[in-house]
């Protein structure tokens, strides 16, 4: 049998995070001594009841002597006079972490007592788990399983005090990430604080109506989620809003913002651009979770495999049977409506993995979509100078026609961009685009020896017409290098060894524009511009 992990615990606080830490502990066996200090006697004597802890003590400076890992489970505005009080009585192998949802009050009440030397054993910590309820007994021993619990080691840190934490949470179930103080506080003031704020704002609001009885009666299932969480401690969220001030009056301002804009839309019942934003909120929340689990867009899809059998007989075939719509034209579609002007209705539209990481490239670059639904796509387009910068890089998922067109695209644009894509795409070469893109005055990077994803290009390239004689047959290259050539000066043209698909010059001259087709050789003017249209994808 392994040692335990720790020989003494000292909690400081023993609340809902505090006596489900401790709960894990005992049941992983991580010590054989846990003591805690609080001003409340009852909550001592509960968690002794219950078997949490050995001993309990008022005084945080009894509970700390000899203990190999101290945990501030307090609130967070508490944390430098607690440091001060047991300062002296701690080892120097000491662990101290806290479970506070602010990290940067909690380094700054540290180093108020210690100075800039700050303890090696000294760790952040925040679980990103809880509930409405708080206290002793609504611990849980599995709240932290599948959560993540951030920790942020500072340059003091010691690399033996992050290991055992990080060993600790792992044991607790929990996915443990190391993230930089300041960072932290930001990511938090928006996806936590922002979000408790708001809550308790909307239910003061309702409960200030003279109808609130009736309005909390008949709320719906969207209203008690999201007002769940104004039941949380009011002293624990009154400490957390002033703790990170400065993070969550930013947070704040970002949403007064987005709030005016959408008030506006619904005020001018600009339908389009309301149905735009509201599109790209939901796809963007499908979108972040599937990149962040590393899975596809889409489930794979359950099929059913069906027999027929045929017979002899009448020579017609009755009845109607639709089948997928072309890929290859569900990308160009969104590709092609997303830069032209006007609006593009698409039906038949393939709702597939790689369909799907195109779309959202392009409501990631401000483009206003709506659907897809049962394969009907409806795209505000932009104009071929209306693209926006994303506010970060674009996922392209599996998809290598969606890396590889673009990139012709987004070489001619006026802003830097990104592209990246699940771990598949990062093995596939780009460089086979990327090499013509370059002679056009394209500023193009790719990774690493064999020129794999991810792609860096630097926007605001003037892009020169070039003829282009393709080494090997792509249709991909060959679409690639027209599509730049949409923005560049003079003409652009390309020799196919052999005739590859022509979905792009198809395409193109559905939109209104002019391609030339010679033999083997394609050819078009840029500067023209693309007229919005209805596309039947088969």
């Amino acid at each position: 049998m392994s040692a335990p992990l720790f020989e003494k615990v000292a909690f400081i606080g023993l609340g809902l995070i505090g006596s489900s830490l401790a709960r894990v502990m005992i049941a992983e066996g991580l010590t054989q001594n846990i003591v805690a200090s609080t001003r409340s006697e009852k909550t001592l004597q509960d968690a002794k009841a219950l078997g949490l802890i050995q001993q309990g003590y008022s005084d945080p400076v009894q509970a700390v002597q000899g203990a190999d890992l101290v945990v501030l489970a307090l609130p967070v505005r508490a944390t430098q006079k607690v440091l001060e009080t047991i300062k002296p009585y701690l080892q120097e192998h000491t662990i101290i972490t806290d479970v506070g949802s602010t990290k940067g009050n909690v380094v700054d009440a540290a180093k108020a007592v210690y100075g800039e030397a700050l303890p090696a054993g000294f760790v952040p910590g925040h679980p990103i788990a809880g509930a409405e309820h708080t206290g002793v007994h609504a611990g849980k021993v599995d709240l932290f399983a599948n959560h993540k619990v951030i920790l942020t080691p500072l340059p003091t840190s010691a690399d033996w005090a992050v290991e055992k934490l990080i060993q600790l949470w792992q044991a607790a179930k929990a996915e443990v990430i190391c993230m930089d103080v300041a960072k932290h506080d930001e990511v938090l003031a928006h996806t936590s604080h922002l979000p408790h704020l708001m809550a308790f704002n909307l239910v003061e609001q309702l409960a200030n109506r003279e109808d609130n009885l009736d309005i909390f009666r008949y709320a719906a299932g969207g209203f008690r989620d999201f007002s769940r969480i104004a039941a949380s401690d009011p002293q624990m969220w009154h400490d957390i809003f002033f703790a990170n001030k400065k993070a969550i009056l930013n947070a704040v301002d970002g949403f007064e913002n987005q709030l005016a804009t959408i008030r506006k839309l619904i005020e001018d019942e600009d339908s389009h651009a309301l149905m735009g934003l509201l599109g790209h909120a939901q796809a963007a929340r499908q979108h972040f979770n599937h990149m962040l689990a590393q899975k596809p867009f889409m489930e794979n899809n359950k099929v059913t495999t069906q027999q027929f059998t045929i017979l002899p007989g009448k020579k017609s075939f009755q009845g109607k049977f639709s089948v997928p719509g072309d890929k290859s034209v569900s990308h160009r579609s969104i590709m092609f409506g997303a830069i032209a002007e006007g609006t593009t209705h698409v039906t038949g539209f393939l709702e597939g993995e790689d369909a799907l990481a195109t779309l959202q490239a392009f409501r990631d670059m401000g483009v206003s979509i709506e659907g897809p639904k049962n394969g009907e796509v409806t795209i505000h387009g932009v104009g071929v100078n209306g693209l926006k910068a994303p506010a970060s890089a674009l996922y392209m998922g599996n998809s290598g026609t969606s890396m590889r067109l673009l990139s012709g695209m987004l070489s001619a644009q006026k802003f830097d961009s990104v592209m990246t894509g699940d771990a598949s795409l990062s093995k596939r070469p780009m460089e086979r685009i990327a090499k013509p893109l370059r002679e056009m005055g394209a500023q193009i990077q790719t990774t690493g020896e064999r020129g794999t994803p991810p792609v860096s290009i630097t926007g605001n390239q003037a892009l020169q017409g070039i003829h282009y004689d393709l080494p090997m047959a792509s249709a991909q290259v060959k679409s690639g290098i027209l599509l730049a050539g949409l923005w560049a000066a003079g003409e652009t043209s390309v020799t196919e060894p052999e005739p590859t698909r022509d979905h792009t010059e198809r395409m193109l001259r559905a939109f209104g524009y002019d391609v030339k087709t010679e033999g083997n050789r394609i050819s078009l003017q840029g500067g023209g511009k693309l007229v919005g249209t209805e596309i039947q994808v088969l």
